[in-house]
């Protein structure tokens, strides 16, 4: 598998453990559920290829946000419980699935939650993985799946638009001047998510005894108003936790670059899918 490195200037969450800001996305979780993307109908295709789910299955979902990746499995007829941190998105996502009784949900951290050993066909996550401590997470998803039983692990990954340097210039000026004194950082210059990140992620299933361990990128596009792209920032973790007055003049410089260069801003996402199988 190839993929196309680029650089650039990128400003995302952090996509480690960081669980003091864990707290942030239930304060958001309606807004969170109407502008987080979902993910490519081809990656669920890829993975109820490697592992069969139907009717009968079980699974859990670590992290049901919004519920942006639990339709299609609730489709295929598997039960799905998912173990969600905030509140509000569990009570948002019990609505939301409502017609389906095979749906559970339960309001704790994964690290946190209990349920049979060897009982799992499928555990999956889909950008949230990354807040459950490595040490604690591969291991307890190993002890709950059954012999053969698949972990799925995705993640979106946004780029800023490629073809308006002028307008990822003037973002840049925005995020020197709000977001990194806050912060307290110096800006860090990134690359587009690529192939060796994702295949680095694979193998740290290796590390615990997982088997057959496979990678694959998805990549869309996504254009925003510049009031929608200031709305979709107030999703992300580490915006939210910007105080205030000092969040809306950062949204509002951000929202005046877009509208200088043209209203519209092109996100690039690379969707990054791992699956292992406990052996």
């Amino acid at each position: 598998m190839q993929t196309e490195k680029r650089q650039g200037w990128e400003h995302q969450e952090v996509d480690k453990p960081n669980r003091g800001l864990g707290w942030t996305f239930d304060t958001v979780s309606k807004q969170y559920e109407k502008l987080r993307p979902g993910y490519p109908q081809e990656l669920y295709e890829d993975v109820f290829r490697y592992g069969a789910i139907g009717p009968g299955s079980r699974a859990v979902e670590v992290g049901i946000g919004g519920g942006q990746a639990t339709l299609p499995v609730l489709q295929t007829g598997c039960q799905v419980t998912a173990v969600e941190y905030g509140e509000n998105f569990t009570r948002l996502c019990r609505e939301k699935f409502r017609e389906f009784p095979g749906f559970a949900a339960v309001t704790a951290k994964f690290e946190d939650f209990t349920a049979e050993s060897g009982s799992m066909d499928l555990i999956y996550s889909a950008s949230a993985f990354h807040w459950v401590p490595e040490e604690v997470g591969y291991p307890k998803v190993f002890d709950l799946l059954k012999k053969g039983g698949v972990f799925a692990r995705f993640a979106n990954h946004p780029f800023r638009d490629k073809g308006k340097p002028e307008l990822s210039e003037a973002i840049d000026q925005a995020y020197a001047k709000y977001y990194y004194p806050f912060y307290k950082k110096e800006p860090t210059k990134l690359q587009e998510y690529s192939g060796e990140q994702a295949q680095k992620r694979a193998e740290i299933a290796g590390k615990y005894g997982f088997t057959d361990i496979v990678w694959k990128l998805y990549t869309r596009t996504r254009t925003f108003s510049a009031q929608e792209y200031q709305a979709l920032l107030g999703t992300y973790s580490d915006h939210i936790a910007m105080d205030e007055p000092v969040r809306t003049a950062f949204y509002a410089a951000i929202g005046e670059a877009i509208n200088r260069f043209g209203g519209e801003i092109t996100i690039y996402d690379t969707i990054d899918l791992q699956l292992a199988r406990k052996p």
